[in-house]
C-alpha cells in the first residue's frame, strides 16, 4: 500500500513538473508526445538535446572569456579555475540526477524520454543561470 501511494504520489509530481516544464520552457513544447510516435517523440528530444548542448557551450565560453579577461587584469586565475570545476561539477550533478530518475522508471518505456527531458531541463537551468550572471 505504502508503495503504490508513493508510485502515485512520485507520478503526480512527475506530471506537474512536464506541465510546469512546457509552461517555463517552451522549448518542450516543441516534443509533444500526444501528437508524436515514440520513437519521433524521442528523435525530437535528441535534436532538443543538442540545441541546449549547444546554447550551454556558448554560455560557457562567454564566461571563459570574462574570466581570462579579469585574471589578465588581475593576474589572478581562481575564479577561473573555480568556473571551470564548477562545470565539471554540474556536468557530474546532471548526469547522477537525470540517471536515477531514469532508474526508476526501468523497465518502462518512458525511461529514455524520461533522461532526455531532464537533461534538457536541468541544461536549460544552468543556461538560464549563466545568462543572469553575465548580465551582472
Amino acid at each position: 500500500m505504502i508503495k503504490l501511494l508513493i508510485a502515485v504520489t512520485f507520478m503526480a509530481l512527475f506530471f506537474i513538473t512536464i506541465k510546469s516544464a512546457k509552461a517555463d520552457y517552451p522549448i518542450m513544447a516543441k516534443c509533444d508526445p500526444q501528437k508524436l510516435t515514440a520513437i519521433k517523440y524521442s528523435q525530437c528530444l535528441d535534436i532538443l538535446k543538442i540545441k541546449v548542448d549547444r546554447e550551454l557551450q556558448t554560455w560557457i565560453n562567454n564566461q571563459l572569456f570574462i574570466l581570462e579577461e579579469l585574471a589578465k587584469e588581475t593576474g589572478r586565475n581562481s575564479a577561473y579555475d573555480m568556473f571551470q570545476r564548477s562545470q565539471k561539477n554540474f556536468e557530474t550533478f546532471r548526469d547522477s540526477n537525470c540517471k536515477w530518475q531514469f532508474l526508476v522508471e526501468l523497465p518502462s518505456n518512458e525511461s529514455a524520454p524520461h533522461y532526455k527531458k531532464c537533461y534538457i531541463l536541468t541544461t536549460k537551468d544552468r543556461i538560464n543561470e549563466l545568462r543572469r550572471i553575465a548580465k551582472t
